[in-house]
């Protein structure tokens, strides 16, 4: 039976000093002369001598303090100053307490209680160091991600806690965002499969907003996901599904015209309820010709000018442009205004005086040769200008309200029908992990395309049921949550904004998690940079983006803080729920075939030497 090695031996070995001043959570520990070695070899392992960054374990009793040293000075024994004093003196530590272990070894971060002076002071053992950054309970599953930045001991980040919550991921351009990013949904989605696969497709669902295509390769994340690319500069991109409802649903066009939600929306309601219910009848194309010619009818016997040329130009919209011959018709061409009895004569008759004449003019009879253009788009448009001439000879409505949001979709058709699907049929998940790659997207369906389908998916799901998760993970997020945007009006950003707030701030109710990955965390709003549970923080230079840090991330020590501008790349501070205390962790890269499209583009591959 071996012998168990003598403790005062081992406690030799690992004394580092003892505490000699103790100022609220701040500790100073005077350390022993012989333990000025950078390293120390124990038991087999090497151990790094204690210094600033690393971890100290104050004997209490029964309990184990665990500090992390902030930063060190020298004190002569004399205790005069004096530039020899590290050489004949003592180095004493400057310590702040970050937790403790308890009777069963498990780390609970906070302060229980505070050392006493002359208690003393030991180095963490390998086995110390893994209970302190074991993050895993006895149950849980845990992706290996990472190591210790400090001892290079392997972390394991635990499934519950890290991905039921809200992650928010920011870095430099450059600092090893995207790998963490991939590394970690790469690492949960593998382990969930190898679970339960079949529990694993049912009831997680996972959307990835890819702006810069970076997470389109064939096994990066997964090899099985859905990857849809989408197109505006030419129809041979994939089209998002939008499932039931489709065009008809109102959130949707409401997003995509821009709507206000006062006036806007709900005109935009009642063109839908005439569009059913023209649709839905036995004969759409002649009960809107009939709508057409009872329209037709007022029209020509309105007393007020403007609004009459108003009427006819939304007819122009409506009605096509030239007849069944193919030739152009202009829709006022046999009428004449009468300014002394402001009413319009064809053919030298008054019309409001009679009626029955009505049905004689050129654009009466046009009507007969309206039809439908079966595209989607087009027919919304359609019944958006029969809808609004209701709404101006009823004096509901006024055009300068309405018109701007059938401009918007007008402009917006030709975009629409590139990257959306209409078909209430298709499937929104043909498989439970889906990338929507922007990368060949313009600016305005960049912004338009992630809130519509996150609005979509989010009501979706909260209809599911219990135990089902949706995972929103947002590449980019500044491009869609910044608070500086001059591209859009004031209310249609804090629309787009409030949609995303909501879902952060209500979504984990329905296990709806959102993961956003952003260069400029300064410029993302405040609600949701401060409703993320856990964070990973990469290099950051900017004063403002490192301020933002310092006001959402709870209890970060200053020493860590301050290594944020000079962390390498891939090394980022893990802190949040998922943790007792923030860590400096090295994440894994992954490998080549896995790697998201991010790397920097050397030139030394541009121009090959000769």
């Amino acid at each position: 039976m071996p012998l168990e090695p003598d403790r005062l031996a081992v406690e030799a070995a690992l004394r580092v000093g003892e505490v000699s001043a103790v100022t609220g959570r701040k500790v100073f520990i005077s350390v022993d002369k012989d333990k000025n070695l950078s390293e120390l070899f124990f038991n087999g392992d090497v151990l790094r001598n204690i210094a600033v960054g690393s971890y100290v374990d104050i004997r209490k009793g029964f309990l184990s303090l665990i500090g992390k040293v902030e930063g060190e000075n020298a004190q002569a024994d004399d205790r005069k100053p004096s530039a020899l004093a590290y050489l004949n003196g003592k180095r004493i530590l400057t310590v702040s307490l970050v937790g403790f272990l308890d009777h069963k070894g498990r780390f609970l971060g906070g302060t229980k209680e505070l050392p006493l002076v002359g208690n003393e002071a030991f180095l963490l053992t390998k086995e110390k160091v893994h209970q302190v950054h074991n993050l895993i309970s006895l149950t849980g599953v845990a992706l290996d991600i990472a190591q210790s930045e400090y001892e290079g001991y392997d972390i394991a980040l635990p499934v519950d806690g890290l991905m039921n919550s809200h992650i928010a991921i920011f870095g430099n351009t450059g600092s090893g965002k995207s790998n963490t990013l991939a590394m970690i949904y790469q690492e949960f989605i593998a382990k969930m499969r190898e679970r339960n696969t079949a529990a694993f497709e049912q009831n997680c669902r996972i959307v990835l907003f890819d702006f810069n295509n970076e997470y389109v390769g064939d096994n990066c994340l997964t090899a099985h996901k859905t990857v849809l690319n989408l197109s505006t500069r030419n129809d041979n991109g994939d089209k998002i599904p939008l499932g039931a409802g489709g065009l008809n649903d109102i959130e949707i066009i409401s997003i995509l015209a821009d709507a206000t939600e006062k006036t806007q929306k709900p005109f935009l309601k009642r063109v839908l309820a005439l569009q059913n219910r023209i649709l839905g009848g036995d004969d759409p194309t002649n009960h809107m010709r009939n709508t057409l010619r009872q329209q037709v009818t007022q029209i020509l016997q309105m007393s007020d000018k403007i609004r009459v040329d108003l009427l006819m130009d939304y007819l122009r919209q409506v009605l096509p442009e030239s007849d069944a011959d193919g030739e152009p018709v202009e829709l006022a061409s046999d009428l004449e205004w009468h300014n002394q009895s402001s009413e319009y004569r064809c053919a030298g008759i008054f019309l409001r005086a009679n009626p029955a004449h009505i049905q004689n003019t050129i654009v009466y009879a046009h009507v007969d040769n309206f039809d439908f253009a079966n595209d989607t788009v087009t027919d919304l448009i359609t019944f958006a200008y029969v809808q609004l001439i209701y709404d101006v000879l009823s004096n509901r409505a006024q055009n300068e309200h309405i018109a701007p949001a059938i401009n918007k979709l007008k402009s917006k058709q030709a975009d629409i029908r590139k990257v959306f699907n209409p078909d209430p049929a298709a499937e929104q998940f043909a498989s439970n992990v889906v990338v929507i790659a922007l990368g060949d997207v313009n600016l305005e369906m960049k912004k338009t395309i992630p809130l519509l389908v996150a609005k979509k998916v989010y009501d979706d799901h909260k209809k599911l049921g219990p135990n089902r998760s949706l995972n929103m993970v947002i590449d980019e997020a500044h491009n869609i949550l910044s608070r500086e945007s001059f591209r859009e009006s004031e209310s249609w950003k804090d629309y787009r904004l409030e949609t995303f707030e909501e879902i952060i701030k209500e979504g984990r109710k329905f296990g709806v998690f959102v993961t956003i990955s952003s260069q400029r965390p300064n410029d993302i709003s405040p609600t949701i940079t401060s409703q993320a549970h856990n964070y990973f923080i990469h290099r950051l230079i900017n004063q403002k983006d490192l301020q933002s840090i310092a006001s959402a991330v709870s209890y970060i020590d200053k020493l860590t803080e301050e290594s944020i501008p000079t962390l390498p790349t891939g090394t980022c501070i893990f802190s949040g729920i998922a943790g007792q205390m923030p860590l400096k962790l090295a994440i894994r890269p992954l490998a080549e075939q896995l790697q998201p499209r991010s790397a920097t583009v050397r030139f030394q591959d541009i121009v090959p030497a000769v």
